[in-house]
């Protein structure tokens, strides 16, 4: 689905009209959200948003993943599977699995480690250690009370914020500011924006970590674009950060078009952007999480993948955060 516009312009008339709704909402995931979980056996980092929609959680796990295993950490991620079939416990399987099976986002993270997908959490943390994991990464799932977590680190865009900050229908949280927030151990905070600084200055006070980070285009991506004028398209939670990521790092972006979050892909789709940019001469360029549902699709056009990662302004802060609350874990 594509969010209300309404999300984020403050005080509208469909948020006003939608509070009661979302009050309802917020104490249902609020008490949710303080229920008793279950231990994993072993640490548990959960990467997570506030808010529906896009803001850098996948770059977070990998950048994270790699952190892990620089330590000598044997890291499996575990994730709910979102726009996959599968309810699991299962381990995603490259050769075998596709997106409609497992989910668009852990296909992609599973071609840098071992991903486990299952509805329910309890069940897929007892997969990954059987499966020899030393510590669960949970994409997603900060709202959710299941498995208990040894810390929690929140993403946010610098420039998106949260929106009107009003609780789902009203806005984009997912519950109540404050129960999140008391919550939160970390926060990342990515781009070079202001419209998050209320939330970091929240989250330092209340003795958590802020570290800003970056987007950063694999060489090799730019590489590849160099010189081409290029029809941008997405189905993320927020494509329009991935057009302007684009433009920032010197690409031409003559045309876009944006698809709902985790659109399903198909033929139909993929003729009718190619012969977008067969006419305006340009070549179609979409995001890595995009290019995990287009994988099996029969003569695809001239296509080019943009990949990206994180780099954090203050990484050695976030090293030692993960490891004094992996210390602590173990303890």
């Amino acid at each position: 689905m594509h969010e209300p516009a309404f999300w984020h312009r403050p005080r509208a008339l469909m948020s006003d009209m939608l509070a009661p709704v979302a009050a309802i909402y917020g104490a249902i995931s609020g008490a949710r959200m303080q229920r008793p979980g279950t231990s994993a056996g072993i640490p548990v980092i959960c990467v997570g948003n506030y808010h529906a929609g896009g803001a850098g959680k996948t770059p977070t796990v990998l950048a994270l993943l790699g952190m892990l295993r620089a330590s000598g950490e044997i890291p499996v991620v575990l994730s709910r599977g979102y726009g996959g079939q599968l309810s699991g416990p299962v381990q995603v399987d490259l050769a075998r699995h596709t997106a409609g099976d497992v989910g668009d986002e852990p296909l992609m993270m599973a071609a840098h480690a071992p991903v486990v997908v299952a509805r329910d959490r309890v069940a897929g943390a007892e997969l990954a250690k059987a499966n020899g994991a030393s510590i669960i990464v949970m994409d997603d799932g900060f709202q959710n009370p299941s498995l208990n977590k040894d810390a929690s680190i929140i993403v946010i865009d610098s420039v998106r914020g949260l929106g009107n900050a009003c609780v789902f229908p009203a806005g984009p949280l997912r519950a109540p500011l404050e129960l999140q927030l008391a919550r939160t151990d970390a926060l990342i905070v990515i781009g070079e924006g202001s419209a998050a600084d209320n939330i970091a200055v929240e989250v330092e006070a209340r003795g958590g970590l802020v570290v800003r980070a970056r987007i950063v285009p694999e060489p090799a991506s730019l590489v590849a674009l160099h010189g081409q004028r290029v029809l941008a398209f997405a189905g993320i939670g927020d494509p329009e950060r991935f057009f302007s990521t684009l433009r920032a790092h010197g690409v031409d972006v003559a045309a876009t078009e944006i698809f709902p979050d985790h659109h399903p892909f198909t033929m139909r789709d993929i003729d009718g952007l190619a012969a977008r940019a067969r006419s305006q001469g340009l070549l179609l360029v979409t995001t890595e999480k995009d290019q995990t549902r287009l994988r099996g699709m029969a003569h695809l056009p001239p296509l080019a993948t943009f990949k990206v990662g994180l780099e954090f302004g203050q990484r050695e802060r976030l090293v030692q955060f993960v490891a004094s609350r992996l210390a602590k874990a173990r303890t």
